[in-house]
């Protein structure tokens, strides 16, 4: 699917970020327009502004009056990203009563047999992207399944829909079914094939080596991974680490030269700045702050670790020492494709403990924050010129509860506040990718 070429002009209430608010004044940590406009051309942003400013530069610089979408009273919005959720986990989302390794053996690891079927794949692949559209993501962080169908389909589904989305097949040759076990040889081999055919990053799409985490993974199969790696320094590595305290000692017990669970994956060179690590919940100051050291991105999955009881991710801690944090659904053992409810979910984590998560700092981390933590802030995560046309159109008066709360909102920050605690997939309007309209196409 090509991008959005015919200019036009995208009317509404506009805020894109600048700065991370909790370090800057929350003045110079982003723009807002309150009759703001952008101006789309061959999927991405020419122009922003005043709606009355950006207009007259477009009749003067296009030599005719562009058409204009009116997304007013709503507020437009960089695309949500989602660094950490496995696609084959579609349908095993909502499957009671577990943690995180019984919940493995009993639902996912049964799910995920099934992806050895291209048509399955296919069709799972679709209806994953569209859910992620209709919540207001427009790039994620995704884990196929073992089989290298799994990425063919999720990469397959993404380019037809132009969607910027990282991911990979799984490596695992230990510790589950044999039908999803690879082999070190494998493994390495399948995903290099991918990253050969996929991998083409002005085609919307980036691989990442995918060791699934070290209890799947014999130490041949990490030097494999460590091969890869160094191979294909571009590509991203995606990992879970210290999710649950079973899976530590699980972990720990495999590889007993490691003191912590960390230094599983610093022996074998996978700690690097395009490194995206799952949950990290039960961590010593030390481990943190190897993080730090090495570049590697925390990513935070509220939802997922209140739902398998994992534990409370210490946000302020990781922040205090320098490790680079980003947020995530984690579906299926996350409970909701919508990152606003990922965000409620996250504010609450983080008052159990003591911490504040201001409305501000949770859109930032939604939106250039995310694209931080992948490096991708000159394509994604704010509304700049140059930057690619993906967009979320925020309605906060979309549920009854919702328009009752706002008729007393006073500020900006009330009406992000409402969102993020009352929204879902209803409150998105209306989503862009690549300057095309996509949720109202659904």
């Amino acid at each position: 699917m090509s991008a959005q070429t015919t200019p036009r002009l995208i009317r509404g209430r506009i805020l894109t970020f600048l700065e991370n608010p909790s370090q800057e004044s929350a003045a110079s940590a982003y723009h807002f327009y309150e009759d703001g406009a952008l101006l789309i051309a061959n999927g991405k942003i020419a122009d922003v502004g005043d709606f009355s400013d950006v207009q007259a530069r477009a009749s003067v610089n296009l030599g005719a009056e562009v058409a204009v979408v009116d997304h007013r009273p709503h507020l437009i919005m960089p695309g949500f990203i989602d660094t950490h959720l496995h696609f084959p986990q579609t349908q095993a989302i909502a499957s009671y009563g577990a943690q995180l390794l019984e919940w493995l053996n009993t639902y996912v690891f049964v799910e995920e047999q099934k992806f050895e079927s291209a048509a399955h794949a296919d069709f799972i692949a679709g209806r994953f992207l569209d859910e992620l559209i209709r919540n207001g993501t427009t790039t994620a962080v995704a884990y196929c399944s073992v089989h290298k169908q799994s990425a063919q389909s999720m990469f397959a589904a993404a380019r037809q829909r132009n969607m910027l989305m990282v991911g990979g097949k799984v490596m695992m040759d230990r510790n589950a079914p044999e039908a999803l076990r690879d082999t070190p040889q494998s493994g390495y081999d399948d995903s290099k094939a991918l990253i050969e055919a996929w991998h083409k990053p002005d085609q919307r799409n980036y691989y990442a080596i995918s060791p699934r985490f070290a209890i799947t993974s014999t130490p041949e199969q990490l030097e494999m991974s460590k091969a890869l790696v160094q191979e294909f320094p571009d590509c991203y590595v995606q990992t879970h680490l210290s999710e649950n305290r079973d899976e530590i000692a699980f972990a720990t017990s495999l590889y007993p030269a490691a003191k912590y669970y960390i230094d599983i994956y610093a022996h074998y060179e996978l700690l690097t700045p395009k490194t995206i690590l799952g949950h990290c919940i039960h961590m010593c100051d030390r481990e943190v702050s190897l993080m730090a050291e090495r570049g590697a991105v925390a990513a935070f999955c509220p939802t997922s670790n209140l739902f398998l009881g994992s534990g409370l991710f210490d946000h302020d801690r990781f922040a205090k020492l320098g490790a680079r944090i980003s947020v995530a659904t984690d579906v299926g053992g996350g409970s909701s494709f919508s990152m606003l409810e990922t965000m409620s979910e996250a504010y609450k984590i983080m008052a159990l403990q003591g911490q504040k998560l201001s409305p501000l700092q949770s859109y930032y981390m939604l939106t250039l924050g995310n694209a931080r933590a992948l490096g991708l802030q000159d394509k994604i995560g704010s509304l700049h010129v140059g930057a690619d046309a993906d967009i979320v159109v925020l309605d906060a008066r979309a549920k009854p509860a919702m328009d009752l709360r706002m008729d007393v909102a006073a500020t900006l920050e009330d009406e992000l506040f409402i969102l993020q605690t009352m929204g879902d997939d209803r409150c998105v309007s209306e989503v862009y990718i690549a300057g095309k309209a996509m949720k109202s196409a659904l």
